[in-house]
């Protein structure tokens, strides 16, 4: 018999995507605040390159970061809402299902 996940139940459901969300407008304000303070540190220290070296940076640096927050934030969900404990694992020996 297959677990239940507690991600099926749509208000448990609901509350962990608005945290999800929250948690991501956060790391979107973190990220733009970094990008702009790296394009300023590397302005600084380079003075005007080119406007495609600043474009890339920015681009890198905003995707990364973003990329990263959200991946991280979807353990995150997954963890904390339970979703995790619920699969069936079949190597676990005292799974009488095998």
């Amino acid at each position: 018999m297959i677990s239940r996940s507690p991600l099926d139940d749509p208000a448990k459901a609901a509350h962990a995507w608005a945290r999800y969300l929250r948690v991501m407008r956060w790391m979107m304000t973190v990220t733009v605040g970094l990008v702009a303070g790296s394009v300023i540190l590397l302005y600084r220290s380079n003075g005007m390159v080119s406007i495609h070296f600043y474009i890339a940076t920015a681009l890198g640096v905003g995707f990364t970061m973003l990329l990263a927050s959200a991946l991280m934030g979807l353990v995150f969900l997954s963890s904390g809402t339970g979703h995790d404990e619920s699969i069936d694992d079949p190597l676990d020996e005292d799974n009488p299902y095998k």
